[in-house]
């Protein structure tokens, strides 16, 4: 195996103890923020040459959301690090009882071309914070970030403990026979690629995060501040030309929310890209003609109310609404991953929660309404991911809260402590005194149903009343 070699290194370097001390930790993360300081010219000029991503939009996406995750994990490694105490039952109240956060040992992570620096950054955060040797995989299919990242990040990085590998499918495919210790994938809706990697981590037992999108719903009530409502799902839908595994992918609505949608979903569209959204240097491209064929084909589902435009030697496809939508269509087969909004027709909050429950689980579920009764409705009756009230996109700039998916969108989280949390082995530890030898009497044969009263009054727990008097 081409990998074997690197593999084996790093997990002599691993089992060395190299990267357990906070200093060496600290120091790595340190590193990491230098890469995204110096290098944020080339990372502008990467993306906007796969992707066409607006300086903005790869500022707030790919740097500003790495850097909010280096300092949380920096300002808070310290306490996650130390050994978590445990309650403990009347036979050990004299002995240590705690978890121990190991790491893992040797991760891999394979990431995606959507956001090519956020998306195994992030992930990288957290498994340098809990300790681990890592292998970076980052996608082939945005040719300069991978590139850059290949050449650039191992300058910054201890050589012995952390390795980026270049390549496409056989590559990682050949990458993946070797043992992991934790395998962090975040890649594509398709779920047959999800199952790959966990048919691979399964011939060594090892476990895994995937983070697989899906077709994320966006239901918008009868009450609620229309305007409002398409300026956020347009930024939420069209930010990246929709490349973003947490985009509303297919928005929810009675038809006269639909009438006064459309006309307010123009304006905002206009207002963000002008006249002509080709011309803006705001809006980008689809990454490869391969998926440009694929989304293109997308747009002969329903009937087109906004855009609709493309451009296959630009791979541009111009925001775009569509309604007349059925379920049935090839848009609502797959998630769109591309710059295009169906709109589906219900007629009440029940039905929608009924389509949305009808269909795989997402990656987020999306609710717009004037009334938080009508939010929570959605909130507390069907299952995601993650959540957002009368806003797209903005829970994952939150590090305090996980993100994941869940059924066919994923499994597992990350994000600040999750991150570190995923990384880390919970050790169950229990330090007992050599002596006192006397209290563990009772548990040694011959057995007698007084000694078995003993050790069940001393190793029991009770239930604890419905109430306390005080």
């Amino acid at each position: 195996n081409p990998f074997a070699e690197l593999v084996s290194h790093l997990r002599a370097s691993w089992l060395s103890g190299k990267t357990q001390p906070m200093e060496y930790r600290v120091a790595q993360l340190e590193a990491l923020e230098r890469f995204l300081d110096d290098k944020k010219q080339q990372i502008m000029d990467a993306t906007a040459s796969d992707l066409a991503k607006a300086p903005f939009e790869t500022e707030l996406s790919e740097i500003l959301v790495c850097k909010n995750e280096l300092h949380e994990t920096l300002n808070n490694l310290s306490h996650w690090m130390k050994g978590e105490k445990v309650d403990r039952i009347l036979a050990m109240q004299l002995d240590s009882a705690f978890i121990r956060k190991d790491p893992y040992g040797v991760v891999l992570i394979i990431a995606p071309w959507n956001y090519p620096i956020q998306l195994f950054l992030v992930p990288l955060i957290g498994a340098i914070a809990a300790g681990n040797c890592v292998i970076v995989k980052p996608s082939e299919v945005s040719k300069k970030t991978e590139r850059l990242v290949a050449e650039a990040l191992p300058s910054y990085l201890d050589k012995d403990c952390f390795a980026v590998v270049t390549g496409g499918v056989q590559e990682t495919t050949r990458l993946l026979e070797n043992k992991f210790d934790y395998i962090f994938f975040t890649g594509t809706s398709h779920p047959p690629v999800g199952r790959i990697v966990m048919t691979a981590a399964a011939k060594h037992l090892t476990p895994v995060t995937l983070e697989l999108g899906g077709k994320n719903p966006c239901y918008v009530s009868d009450t609620c501040d229309v305007t409002n409502v398409a300026r956020r799902v347009a930024w939420g839908r069209f930010f990246n030309a929709g490349q973003t595994c947490i985009a509303p992918d297919y928005l929810l609505c009675t038809l006269e929310m639909q009438e006064k949608l459309l006309p307010a979903l123009q304006k905002a569209i206009h207002d963000f890209y002008g006249p002509n959204p080709r011309e803006s240097p705001d809006f980008g491209r689809i990454v490869s003609d391969k998926q440009f064929q694929r989304v293109q084909r997308l747009l002969g589902s329903g009937r087109v109310a906004i855009g609709g435009q493309t451009d296959e030697a630009e791979r541009y496809i111009a925001p775009t609404v569509l309604v007349d939508v059925q379920p049935s269509d090839p848009i609502m087969q797959e998630e769109i991953f591309g710059p295009i909004l169906p709109i589906i027709i219900i007629t009440n909050v029940d039905e929608a929660i009924d389509f949305i429950n009808s269909r795989e689980r997402p990656l987020a579920v999306y609710a717009f309404s004037s009334d938080d009764k009508m939010v929570n409705q959605v909130l507390e009756r069907t299952s995601s991911g993650g959540f957002c009230g009368n806003d797209t996109l903005m829970h994952v700039t939150l590090p305090s809260l996980p993100f994941g998916g869940i059924g066919n969108s994923g499994l597992g989280t990350h994000h600040g402590k999750f991150s570190f949390d995923t990384f880390s082995h919970p050790r169950g530890c229990l330090k007992r005194g050599m002596g006192r030898e006397s209290l563990n009497a009772p548990r040694y044969p011959p057995y007698s149903q007084r000694k078995f009263g003993l050790i069940q009054a001393t190793l029991k727990v009770t239930r604890k009343s419905d109430c306390a008097l005080l």
